[in-house]
């Protein structure tokens, strides 16, 4: 089979693994929601052998993910969990979850379904990193991302750029705090979130 590739996942990896080196340090197993292609799987993987990268996607999108999988053989990356987040979930429990460029795909109810199901695969002090674009205030951060939010409602009406206040709100519900709100290339954003309980103590 011939591997998927989207390039945006070259162009964003390295900021990306910035930040994963600095809140993962201490992870050791990984569930990455909405792995696409794979690409940021085998790269992340690679560059993190203390962890255990655990991909998962809709049905569709395994065969891909595999693909790129055997052609890094690498000992820490599982064979993919079939997930959609609207229906079951894995039963493992994970120290670290990430997610990257799949909010704003996403319809606002499967977002909202997400963060509710998110308490029940997370270990006590686990940590949420999500990376990419935001509003904050209701406003666009940029012209692109005006831009690129109007095409993504003409792909989908249920698409577009998430208000942070309001993903942050369903975060805070499922139980994590804030961490770090980073900003990254082209107008993204890195946002961290740790479980509460932890925090806390």
């Amino acid at each position: 089979m011939e591997k998927p590739d989207a390039p945006a996942c070259a162009r964003n990896r390295e900021p990306i693994l910035a930040v994963l080196r600095e809140h993962f340090s201490d992870r050791r197993n990984v569930l990455e929601i909405g792995s696409g292609t794979g690409q940021h799987a085998v790269f992340f993987a690679a560059a993190l052998r203390h962890l255990n990268w655990q991909t998962s996607e809709q049905r569709q999108n395994l065969a891909g993910i595999q693909a790129w999988l055997n052609e890094a053989d690498l000992p820490n990356t599982p064979a993919p969990l079939e997930l959609h987040v609207s229906e079951a979930w894995p039963t493992q429990r994970f120290d670290a979850v990430f997610s990257a460029n799949t909010l704003h795909i996403m319809s606002w109810a499967e977002v909202e379904r997400m963060f509710a199901c998110l308490p029940a695969v997370m270990t006590d002090d686990a940590r949420l990193a999500v990376y990419g674009p935001f509003n904050y205030g209701g406003h666009f951060t940029s012209e692109s991302n005006a831009i690129f939010d109007a095409w993504l409602k003409q792909s989908g009406a249920h698409q577009g750029i998430r208000d942070f206040e309001a993903v942050d709100e369903l975060a805070g519900a499922a139980g994590l705090q804030l961490m770090e709100d980073r900003a990254m290339p082209s107008n993204n954003r890195c946002l961290i979130w740790g479980r509460s309980c932890l925090l806390e103590t």
